[in-house]
């Protein structure tokens, strides 16, 4: 079972840290992630028995429940946090985090043991997506040092991402005519620079990233869609499923995952209420939370596709995360490629996210 950026505390000494092979003159020197790191490594609950107490084997000596042994009640959580889509606009990424007291201004993480989850999409169509990467990872080692946690679920552009660095212009069947993975990600805002700056552990970083989750009663995911259905009736089924699609690197089926997870707009509409309540019952969680579809077009009268690059002429007006399909779902997809906002919330929504529709 894979999991998210950062599950679990870093192991391994601080001599063991190297600088990202990624770093360019545009980033932080101070970046630093553990040689030992892994994004996969599913948190796992320990307890510590005193050596005076612990077995020694002998015939017939049974370990007492941790309870009757004085074991501490670990401590609460922190406060937790969602990203909405980043898409390479690294700066606007580290404000926002900066004004929910999650980085300072170096743009180190400050929160102890605040969790943040982010919800995908981290390249194309801004100006650096890799520094948006390289930034994920060093916060992930950050907050867990720290007692906290920051993680990352896939969004269908790291799918194509990984497409396009993997297949190149090799042919799929679209469903339309023959296509590629590299023309794809081009028509869909993907920046040279990035696939010059992208490196060996950036690839399998996002290899293992999970699709969904469940925080605190929220279903995390990335698409507004009901096509993780087709990949299985529970969590671990779904994250196992997309992982192994993309281990076993078949271009065809690669497509046809991130066909899959570019779906939008399921939970709007009259019929939206009863798809949200088909993935809660499914996965758990009582309300959905997800990026994918910028806020402006899911309120708006946009009935199919968004355009590649969110030209439409309109300004959108986005104040926070929106709250929709009889309150059971959350839009966090601010729209910063169309001069829209970053978002990054608090859950759950102190004051119920903002109502456009």
């Amino acid at each position: 079972m894979t999991q998210g950026a950062g599950q679990g505390p870093v192991t391994g000494s601080a001599a063991a840290w190297r600088p990202a092979a990624s770093y360019t003159p545009t980033q932080r020197d101070t970046r630093l992630v553990p040689e030992d790191w892994t994004p996969t490594e599913r948190d796992l609950p320990v307890v510590s028995l005193p050596p005076e107490d612990a077995a020694d084997g002998r015939p017939g000596q049974e370990e007492a429940p941790a309870v009757e042994r004085g074991a501490e009640t670990p401590p609460a959580p922190g406060p937790l946090y969602v990203v909405g889509d980043v898409h390479g606009y690294l700066d606007e990424l580290l404000r926002a985090l900066r004004e929910q007291n999650l980085v300072d201004d170096e743009g180190h993480w400050c929160a102890g043991n605040a969790r943040l989850w982010f919800l995908g999409d981290f390249t194309d169509r801004g100006p650096d997506g890799v520094g948006v990467i390289d930034l994920v990872m060093q916060l992930s080692a950050e907050a867990a040092a720290s007692g906290g946690y920051a993680k990352a679920l896939m969004g269908n552009h790291e799918l194509l991402l990984l497409g396009a660095r993997r297949f190149g212009d090799t042919p799929v069947d679209s469903g339309a005519g023959t296509a590629s993975f590299l023309a794809a990600w081009r028509l869909n805002g993907g920046q040279p620079g990035d696939m010059e700056r992208l490196r060996d552990h950036h690839v399998a970083w996002m290899s293992r990233l999970d699709a969904a989750t469940v925080e605190d009663g929220h279903l995390l995911l990335h698409s507004d869609t009901t096509a993780y259905l087709d990949y299985g009736t529970s969590l671990d089924a779904v994250n196992d499923a997309v992982t192994g699609v993309l281990q076993r690197s078949d271009a065809d089926e690669c497509w046809e995952l991130f066909r899959r997870f570019t779906k939008r707009f399921a939970f709007r509409g009259e019929d939206g209420p009863v798809a949200v309540r088909e993935m809660l019952k499914t996965y758990g969680g009582e309300r959905v939370v997800h990026g994918h579809s910028p806020i402006p077009y899911l309120v708006g009268d946009a009935g199919g596709e968004v355009p590649a690059d969110g030209e439409d002429g309109r300004a959108p007006a986005v104040e926070g995360p929106y709250v929709y399909a009889d309150g059971l779902a959350v839009a966090m997809d601010g729209g910063v490629t169309m001069d829209g906002r970053l978002l990054v919330a608090r859950l759950p929504l102190s004051d119920g996210g903002a109502d456009l529709g």
